[in-house]
């Protein structure tokens, strides 16, 4: 059971970003830092990547733990409500995230995911795996 009204649930679910969110903004912050540039939040490209360096064709998204089921095999069973949609949920976004990644490296991208903990833990290694590539792609 919801212990919030539908309005709070509704201004809740508002207020949960899907560009420009903590984790994205600090690696983008790293990697302007080192001169890579890049797009953000690419409409044209299948899955919207987070960021994008379009003439290299490299996309990266930057994952957040819950909407995206890190660890989802264990972490389903710590969901104590509403589980008849949330489970569904993130399942339909773990294969999603699936079905992006498939299509992108069939149109020749290589497509990076990063979970928000290891952004915000090891920003420059994350920073550093990115620019490696584009480096290889040259």
């Amino acid at each position: 059971m919801d212990n919030h009204t539908p309005e709070q649930r509704r201004r809740n679910m508002q207020a949960i970003k899907n560009k420009d969110s903590e984790i994205e903004k600090i690696l983008r912050q790293e990697l302007w830092r080192r001169g890579l540039r890049y797009r953000k939040n690419v409409k044209g490209i299948f899955g919207h990547p987070d960021i994008a360096f379009i003439g290299k064709k490299i996309a990266v998204f930057c994952d957040s733990e819950f909407w995206h089921g890190y660890d989802w095999d264990n972490r389903k069973n710590d969901i104590k409500s509403r589980k008849e949609f949330w489970i569904p949920k993130i399942e339909r976004n773990i294969q999603r995230d699936l079905e992006v990644n498939q299509k992108l490296e069939g149109e020749g991208w290589i497509v990076i995911r990063f979970w928000g903990k290891e952004i915000k833990k090891n920003t420059a290694d994350c920073a550093q795996r990115v620019e490696e590539i584009i480096r290889s792609r040259e």
